[in-house]
């Protein structure tokens, strides 16, 4: 099947969308990447949705017009990377489409309670033609999960090491992490979390101390003319989320502008220059994910793969070949793999897997009370025809 996969993060900063050729099914899954591209979204847009996700910024009517609106520009974004690709819409199958969360509810020791993810699947078929599956979070959260991390099911499928435990490390807004026991090893569990902030302090800061010139730290320049002040780093890494035990799984609503301005104030009263700030926040990201490993992996990581946006900076890079060492660190391009595209090649494997009625989360990552099949199925124009083609052979 060829199937485009659709992913905004955390950092709200585009849409990425893989067109992947998935056929197979587990454990002899075969996924090719055709092609991929990043959608960047309209000049102010990503302020729009970054502003949707802080309560008291955010209206219902603004939400539903979003909602809308971003469903036109995930079809476009789809319909880019298809042409890009040089195939006939009609040829693609489906549209697995994660959306943009604004909103995970998190109570007490973790629980999570109702997550919501918006990007209307309907605008999507509507203009591609093409049958959309989305809303994958919510029924891992219904059956008892956190609704995250689901990049572990395709971690646990795709890349398991032949002999040693490996860690899955993505740096986006946020962090998560999937260890994974080698191939060799029939008896162990995957174990995956959200480590803590990734990029989301960080680039919260760098808008606000720019007054929004700069949206991220470019190779960590700011940074590395900081110096850090581990006094407060250390009051910052006593945050209670670095010790609740997994599964667990957070967002902007904890890690995200608010605390950012807070923490902006608590460094203006240390005499902190922006420099330092940066420094300081860079740092608890690469020790946050450093703890938790040392804290929480099953056992001790060979080799540590790193994802997401936060794998191009050069300084969260150099920490954690630090912090992790003996355990070789790595990038998604040293196995392969295009870092920047790899969770929109998710979404359309997951889109693969709801469309054949296969469950597409793993209890033992997200928690939840058993594997279920995610997701909602939008038709599109094509959907007859897929049914057909599907189960009638």
């Amino acid at each position: 099947m060829l199937i485009v996969g659709l992913m905004s993060g955390t950092s709200a900063d585009g849409i990425d969308a893989a067109l992947c050729e998935i056929s197979g099914q587990p454990p002899q899954l075969n996924l090719r990447l055709v092609h991929a591209l990043m959608y960047p979204y309209p000049e102010g847009f990503q302020q729009r949705i970054l502003n949707t996700c802080i309560p008291e910024l955010s209206r219902v009517d603004d939400i539903c017009q979003l909602n809308f609106d971003m469903g036109e520009l995930f079809a476009q974004a789809a319909l880019a990377v298809i042409r890009e690709a040089g195939i006939d819409p009609k040829s693609v199958d489906l549209i697995g489409s994660h959306g943009q969360t604004v909103w995970h509810m998190v109570r007490g020791e973790g629980e999570v309670t109702a997550t919501l993810q918006i990007t209307e699947a309907s605008v999507i078929a509507e203009r591609t033609g093409i049958t959309t599956i989305n809303n994958f979070r919510p029924r891992d959260v219904a059956a008892g999960g956190q609704g995250a991390p689901l990049t572990g099911y395709a971690d646990w499928l795709l890349l398991r090491h032949p002999t040693e435990w490996r860690a899955i490390q993505n740096i986006g807004g946020m962090g998560n992490v999937t260890f994974l026991p080698p191939l060799s090893d029939s008896q162990s569990e995957p174990l995956a979390f959200d480590t803590g902030p990734g990029n989301a302090l960080i680039d919260s800061a760098v808008s606000l101390l720019t007054n929004g010139a700069q949206a991220y730290d470019r190779d960590a320049q700011m940074a590395r003319r900081g110096t850090i002040d581990e006094d407060w780093l250390t009051e910052l890494l006593a945050h209670p989320y670095y010790r609740l035990q997994p599964p667990k799984t957070t967002g902007r609503e904890l890690f995200g502008a608010a605390m950012a301005e807070d923490l902006i104030r608590q460094a203006r009263a240390r005499g902190l220059s922006d420099e330092s700030i940066l420094a300081t926040l860079t740092v608890l990201t690469a020790q946050s994910i450093a703890d938790a490993y040392q804290n929480f992996a099953p056992a001790p990581v060979a080799e540590v793969i790193l994802g997401g946006g936060g794998s191009h900076n050069p300084m969260i890079v150099d920490l954690l070949r630090g912090l992790l060492h003996p355990a070789r660190v790595m990038t998604h391009e040293d196995i392969g793999l295009d870092s920047d595209n790899k969770e929109a090649l998710v979404f359309a494997l997951l889109a693969y897997e709801t469309w054949h009625g296969r469950p597409g989360n793993y209890p033992a990552l997200t928690g939840a009370r058993r594997p279920v099949i995610l997701g909602q199925i939008t038709p599109g124009d094509n959907y007859a025809d897929l049914l057909r083609r599907t189960w009638c052979g």
